[in-house]
């Protein structure tokens, strides 16, 4: 298997770019999520270069002995539950990831948000790319979730058996 090792400065150049392509869409949040763990990073660079505040969402998919951490009041500001008279426009929200591999975190997500929210309500099908929008370092190309909106680099693991490796993901070297 082949490693693709990114760099804090492909992180950063990456989160430059994603805030350009947001601001070129005219899509500003009003916070932003980072998922734990490879989201936070890259959400918490975000949330710097815009102003704009971050929250968290614990889903870690892999971990066996770990539950996804399930969310109540985030789906309610994404369908505008709060507003003035339920129905209005919801609050813009960008959920930020490393990498859209699979798709399941963000397929995850969107049921968890759905089941919390009003589940039978047709609207949400407007919800998701509009008000609440997603976010990646990088896009596999062959992944089952087909919408993330904004990213900086593209693979195909599908293609191409590779593994990339974050920086947060390499061991700490002990200094004295």
């Amino acid at each position: 298997m082949k490693k693709l090792y990114l760099t804090d400065d492909h992180i950063k150049s990456a989160c430059c770019s994603i805030m350009s392509q947001m601001y070129k869409d005219n899509f500003k949040p009003k916070y932003i999520v980072g998922i734990t763990r490879g989201g936070l990073v890259p959400a918490l660079y975000l949330s710097h270069m815009t102003g704009i505040p971050m929250h968290t969402l614990d889903i870690r998919l892999r971990d066996a002995n770990h539950d996804p951490e399930s969310n109540g009041w985030m789906p309610q500001d994404a369908f505008g539950v709060f507003q003035q008279g339920y129905g209005f426009e919801g609050d813009n929200i960008l959920i930020v990831d490393d990498i859209n591999d699979t798709g399941e975190t963000f397929e995850w997500l969107i049921q968890d948000w759905q089941n919390n929210c009003l589940p039978t309500d047709e609207r949400w099908e407007e919800v998701w790319g509009e008000s609440v929008r997603f976010a990646t370092v990088i896009e596999n190309m062959s992944s089952k979730f087909g919408f993330v909106n904004y990213h900086e680099y593209e693979v195909n693991k599908a293609e191409d058996d590779l593994w990339v490796v974050f920086p947060w993901e390499e061991p700490l070297k002990q200094t004295l």
